[in-house]
């Protein structure tokens, strides 16, 4: 089984959000960068469950400048055979899909995995997107995956309830939580990483599909109010007059 996982970096959760350039840009300074969390806990480690249990190899890919040489290193060190980085800024969704499947499209992979989203941006567009460049079948959000044979089993969660797709490979699919469990690189791991293969690839010319014109911060926690269990109708009226929720 050959399979691509889709690696990104994104903000560590304890990171705090500045701006910079009028609002323009996010404030990398002493920023501290982390695997994406959807990226590595999930789709990557399921995805070396399912080499470990049918043979075969895990290949990472990002689209990114040197600076997420680090974060590709660290995919390598959890178990990945080898990694391909494409050499450029990641500047949108449409960019970064149009990256990978250019790069994935005579490949050969069974398998292309992305995270359900990054938390920086919060999209939920790579996956898809490459499914449709590369004119493959797509399945969201998925927090289970089995394979037999040719065809791959998914479990997602909807409205409701569970929803159970049966679909033929190759295939891309986007991991949520509980698809697997988080693997800690341990020293063989981390020093075999040093010299597993990570390829720099030129990017394909692409024109700019999008522009961040300003970000905003969201507005801050309010305070609490707190209400005498013996004054319910003070509560009814405020949900109802001031945060109209009822």
């Amino acid at each position: 089984m050959k399979i691509l996982v889709c690696v990104s970096k994104s903000p560590d959760t304890t990171t705090k959000i500045t701006f910079s350039d009028n609002n323009t840009k996010f404030n990398e300074d002493r920023v501290q960068w982390i695997v994406n969390p959807y990226d590595e806990w999930y789709s990557l480690v399921r995805a070396l469950e399912l080499k470990e249990a049918n043979g075969g190899s895990v290949t990472c890919i990002s689209v990114g400048k040197a600076d997420y040489d680090p974060i590709i290193r660290k995919a390598l060190a959890i178990g990945a055979d080898d990694a391909i980085r494409i050499d450029a800024e990641a500047n949108d969704g449409i960019f970064v899909s149009r990256q990978i499947a250019n790069y994935a499209k005579d490949k050969g992979y069974d398998l292309i995995f992305t995270g359900k989203e990054t938390l920086d941006y919060n999209g939920y567009q790579v996956g898809a997107m490459i499914a449709e460049l590369l004119d493959l079948p797509f399945v969201s959000t998925a927090h289970k995956l089995d394979v037999n044979g040719n065809v791959a089993k998914l479990d997602r969660e909807i409205q409701g309830g569970i929803e159970v797709v049966e679909v033929g490979m190759p295939l891309v699919l986007s991991a949520a939580k509980d698809m697997a469990e988080q693997r800690i690189p341990n020293m063989r791991g981390i020093m075999s990483a040093r010299t597993k293969p990570l390829e720099v690839v030129p990017a394909i010319d692409l024109d700019k599909t999008s522009e961040a014109i300003s970000f905003t911060l969201p507005p801050e926690k309010g305070s609490c109010k707190y209400i005498d269990p013996e004054n319910a109708g003070d509560l009814i009226q405020m949900l109802h007059n001031e945060a109209k929720v009822i």
